[in-house]
């Protein structure tokens, strides 16, 4: 399993753009045969910072991912969204088995 931190800072006037353009990124990611969960989170002690957490099955889904023409098209407008560099973190996992209690 490949788990992904993509931090993002938008610039404020772009705010209201990045997140409608961003559930089309979603909503098909979603869709990608490896993809186990792809959601946006707001940063709640940073103005206009956002998380996407991606999980994956493997190193392949991850591939296709960036290769998919969703993600293409993302990538090519996010430079006019962004007020810093993205900053990308992957890891590597499995699930456990916490008891309840």
């Amino acid at each position: 399993m490949i788990i992904i931190h993509a931090a993002m800072h938008v610039n404020p006037v772009n705010n209201e753009e990045f997140l409608q353009d961003i559930q089309t990124l979603i909503a098909a990611s979603r869709e990608e045969d490896g993809n186990i969960s792809y959601s946006l989170h707001k940063d709640t002690e940073k103005e206009f910072t956002y998380t996407m957490i991606e999980v994956w099955k493997g190193p392949d889904a991850v591939s296709s991912h960036n290769q998919s023409a969703h993600f293409q098209a993302f990538v090519a407008k996010a430079r006019g969204y962004l007020a810093a560099p993205l900053s990308i973190k992957a890891y590597t996992g499995e699930p456990l088995e916490i008891p309840a209690g």
